[in-house]
């Protein structure tokens, strides 16, 4: 494949009644890695820098879960739920293997998706995200940011996206900007936007799925691939302590904080994302099952 982000064709495929839009692109052979996007984020809101990045060596796929933007349908209300239409759609594209990169919302259903289907995954990245029944955003301004939407394009204005995403900082501030720019590169065949009824179903999933259910935690020992959890040292939209529970309790989980950022880390440092993430994925930051055997 020669495509990059923003010249990767949109393609369809039908899975149980739902029609997909996705996204293949990068370097044929190995395992492809699937991106799972951000509360009401479709395929057009991942930054170039790590797409691309990870594309060199290895082909990425990008998809929009049942109801989101491109893809038809609509969406369930439930992580469990969406887990199971990711898993639709990647049988539908006849692939074995997987590695899993989820972001935000997307780490929710990375999470499940790898704990109801373990056959599927061989690695998982989980960025800005949390356990079930993690600990809930404190902010004072979460609430009133998260439900901004620009009426031109039906996703967050740039005020909101700056404050939520990244620090308060200069740098950060400045990062943020730069990545604002990456992400609106993509100038034809863009996705549409998502619903009211998508951003309905996924605000009552994340509220399911901060409830307990369960012993707390515990089902987070059924994720034994290797994992790596990436998050900013002060996340305010899924707090950075639920990182440190996430690799404190999947047994073979990694942790990397970068600083001064917030819960858009890996588009504030993208080079170095994908350069943790690439040694993580060819096996070089966590033990493979031959290097933990006796």
């Amino acid at each position: 494949m020669t495509y990059r982000h923003v010249t990767a064709p949109t393609q369809f495929v039908e899975a149980r009644g739902i029609r997909f839009a996705y996204r293949r692109f990068g370097q044929e052979g190995g395992t492809p890695l699937l991106f799972m996007q951000h509360f009401r984020g479709g395929m057009d809101h991942w930054d170039p820098a790590v797409t691309d990045g990870f594309a060199k060596n290895r082909p990425v796929i990008l998809f929009d879960n049942a109801g989101v933007a491109s893809s038809s349908g609509e969406t369930p209300d439930t992580i469990d739920a969406m887990a199971e239409h990711a898993a639709d759609f990647v049988e539908a594209l006849g692939l074995s293997q997987i590695d899993l990169l989820g972001f935000s919302i997307g780490g929710y259903i990375a999470q499940a998706l790898t704990m109801r289907h373990q056959e599927l995954i061989r690695r998982l990245i989980l960025a800005g995200t949390g356990p079930r029944a993690g600990e809930p955003p404190q902010d004072p301004k979460y609430a009133e940011y998260g439900g901004l939407t620009d009426p031109s394009t039906g996703q967050a204005p740039l005020e909101a996206f700056l404050y939520l995403f990244f620090r308060p900082s200069e740098r950060s501030q400045s990062a943020g900007k730069m990545f604002w720019a990456r992400r609106h590169a993509r100038k034809e065949d863009v996705d549409v936007s998502t619903s009211a009824q998508t951003m309905a179903a996924q605000r009552a999933a994340i509220t399911e799925w901060r409830q307990t259910r369960g012993e707390r935690f515990a089902e987070l020992r059924a994720i034994t691939q290797p994992t790596l959890v990436v998050n900013g040292h002060n996340d305010i939209m899924v707090p950075t302590v639920n990182s440190f529970t996430l690799s404190q309790n999947i047994p073979n989980a990694q942790l990397i904080i970068y600083p001064d950022a917030g819960h858009g880390s890996l588009f504030q440092f993208p080079e170095l994302f994908v350069t943790h993430g690439r040694i993580f994925l060819d096996g070089g930051l966590a033990p493979t099952e031959t290097e933990r055997a006796p």
